[in-house]
C-alpha cells in the first residue's frame, strides 16, 4: 500500500492512499462469490451465474461496497504508515478504481496542533469574598414562608403581586396576527416571581377574576424566549382564578413547621445562612474555574482544527433545537437561522476546543492521570444524583459506549482541580448589592 501526505494547512492534511491490485482483485472476487451464492437469475442455476452476467446487473453496487470496505480495511494502517494522528473522523474526498487495478482514495484529516505550554500554574485571580447578609437570609426565610403557605381564593380584588393565577392568553404580533406559539389555556402564573418574566407577569396586575383585558407587553432583547425577545406583543387575557397565600407569622412555631430540627426561628435562620453560603461557594468554584481558564487561554494562542470547532458548534445547535422542541418550537418558528447560529457559536466553540487541547497537555506535563478510585467516585456521584445503584450506573455507561467520554470528563475535572489548587486567589469585598438574587426569566 502506498501512502503520501499533502499539507492543506498547518492542521489539515490530505492522505492519498493507493491499495495494490492484488488486494483489490481479491476483494472484488470475494464479493462476486458471495453475490453468486445469493442471487437467482432466470436461465442460470443458483451459484452458477457467470461473473460477466453479474457485472452487468450488479457491477456498480459491487464497486461501491468493495470501495467502502477497502477504505475501512486500509485507513488505519495508512495512518500508522505515515505516523499521522487525526483528531476527528476523516472526510473521504475522492475514491476510484484505477485502470491498473489499484484502488485510490483521498482522506482529509485534521491533526493535533503543536504548541508550547505557557503559564498555567500560579494563575492570579481576584474573587469576591463569600458574604451572606441578613437581607439575603430574610429573603430565604420569606421564600420558605411562601412554600408552606396555604392558598385562599380571591374574588373581591384584581391580581396583585405574589398571587397565583390561572389564565388564558393569546399573543398578537405588531400586524395584529395571532402568534401560534404564544397562547395557552389554564396557564398558571406566579405574579412577581419572574419565572415567566417580569414583563409578562406585570400584564395581569389589576385584572379581576373572570375579567378579560387587552395588554401590550414590550419584551426586552434579553428575554429568554427567542419568539418574544425584543418584540412588542399585544395580549388578550382572561383571568380565571386568583389565589393568595396566607402567610404564617415569623416565629418559632413557623420554624418548627419547616422542620422538627428547627426548635426556634434563630436556628432556622442559621440553617438558611449555611445553605446560602454553600450555594455561593459552589457558584464561586465555577467562577474561579472560568477566570483561571480565561487567563490560561490568553497565554496560549494557536490554531485549532476546523472540523472539531464545527462539531462543537453543531452540538450546541442540537442542544438549542432540543430545548426549543420541548416548547413546541423549531429554529425557523423561533426566528433563528442555522447560518446565524454558526457565526454566534463559533468563537466560544474555538475557546472550548483550544482549552481542551491545553488541559490535555497540562495533564501530560504534570502526569495527571485517572485512578480507579477517581472513576469509582465518579460513578458514585452519578449514583447519588440519579438515585441509581452504582452497578446500574456502570452498566448504563458500558452498554452505550459512553465510558470513554465519561472518563475524559473526569480527567478534565481532575486537571481543573489541580489548576484551582495552584492558583493564587486574592479575595476582594463584593460590590454593594451583589448579594441580590437575580430574577429568573422564563418564556411566556
Amino acid at each position: 500500500m502506498q501512502v503520501s501526505v499533502e499539507d492543506v494547512s498547518s492542521l489539515t492534511k490530505t492522505l492519498k492512499i493507493v491499495v495494490p491490485e492484488d488486494v483489490v482483485s481479491k476483494k472484488i472476487e470475494d464479493a462476486y462469490k458471495e453475490l453468486r451464492a445469493e442471487v437467482s437469475i432466470k436461465g442460470f442455476r443458483k451459484g452458477k451465474v457467470p461473473r460477466k452476467v453479474l457485472e452487468k446487473g450488479y457491477g456498480d453496487k459491487i464497486k461501491m461496497e468493495v470501495g467502502e470496505k477497502l477504505v475501512q480495511d486500509t485507513y488505519f494502517d495508512a495512518l500508522e504508515k505515515v505516523d499521522c494522528k487525526p483528531v476527528v473522523h476523516p472526510e473521504i474526498k475522492s475514491h476510484r478504481f484505477a485502470d491498473d487495478g489499484t484502488f485510490v482514495y483521498e482522506a482529509e484529516v485534521d491533526v493535533k496542533p503543536q504548541f508550547e505550554l505557557g503559564q498555567f500554574k500560579g494563575i492570579e485571580v481576584e474573587m469576591p469574598r463569600i458574604i451572606v447578609d441578613d437581607e439575603a437570609v430574610d429573603r430565604e426565610i420569606e421564600s420558605l414562608r411562601k412554600e408552606i403557605a396555604p392558598l385562599r381564593n380571591v374574588d373581591d380584588r384584581g391580581v396583585a403581586d405574589n398571587d397565583l393565577i390561572v389564565v388564558d392568553f393569546q399573543g398578537y404580533d405588531e400586524n395584529g396576527e395571532p402568534m401560534k406559539q404564544v397562547m395557552a389555556e389554564n396557564y398558571s402564573v406566579e405574579v412577581g416571581s419572574g419565572r415567566n418574566g417580569k414583563e409578562f407577569e406585570s400584564a395581569f396586575l389589576g385584572i379581576g377574576k373572570g375579567e378579560e383585558a387587552s395588554r401590550t407587553v414590550q419584551f426586552s432583547a434579553a428575554f429568554p424566549n427567542p419568539i418574544l425577545a425584543g418584540k412588542n406583543v399585544q395580549f388578550k387575557i382572561k383571568v380565571k382564578e386568583i389565589k393568595e397565600r396566607i402567610l404564617a407569622e415569623m416565629n418559632d412555631e413557623f420554624a418548627q413547621d419547616i422542620g422538627e430540627e428547627f426548635k426556634t426561628l434563630d436556628l432556622l435562620k442559621v440553617h438558611a445562612r449555611k445553605k446560602l453560603e454553600k450555594q455561593k461557594s459552589d457558584a464561586r468554584l465555577g467562577d474561579l474555574t472560568d477566570k483561571i481558564m480565561m487567563k490560561i487561554l490568553a497565554n496560549h494562542t494557536f490554531e485549532v482544527p476546523n472540523k472539531l470547532v464545527a462539531y462543537e458548534v453543531s452540538e450546541q445547535i442540537k442542544q438549542l433545537e432540543d430545548h426549543l422542541r420541548k416548547q413546541g418550537l423549531t429554529l425557523e418558528s423561533a426566528g433563528l437561522s442555522q447560518e446565524k447560529l454558526v457565526n454566534e457559536y463559533k468563537e466560544a466553540a474555538e475557546k472550548r476546543v483550544r482549552g481542551d487541547f491545553i488541559l490535555k497537555r497540562i495533564a501530560e506535563a504534570e502526569n495527571i492521570k485517572l485512578s480507579d478510585d477517581d472513576i469509582n467516585k465518579g460513578f458514585e456521584r452519578i449514583s447519588l444524583q440519579y438515585r441509581m445503584p452504582v452497578e446500574e450506573v456502570k452498566k448504563y455507561f458500558r452498554s452505550r459506549n459512553e465510558l470513554l467520554p465519561f472518563m475524559n470528563e473526569l480527567l478534565s475535572e481532575k486537571i481543573l482541580e489541580f489548576l484551582r489548587a495552584s492558583a493564587v486567589v486574592k479575595e476582594i469585598t463584593p460590590d454593594a448589592g451583589s448579594n441580590e438574587s437575580d430574577s429568573a426569566g422564563a418564556s411566556a
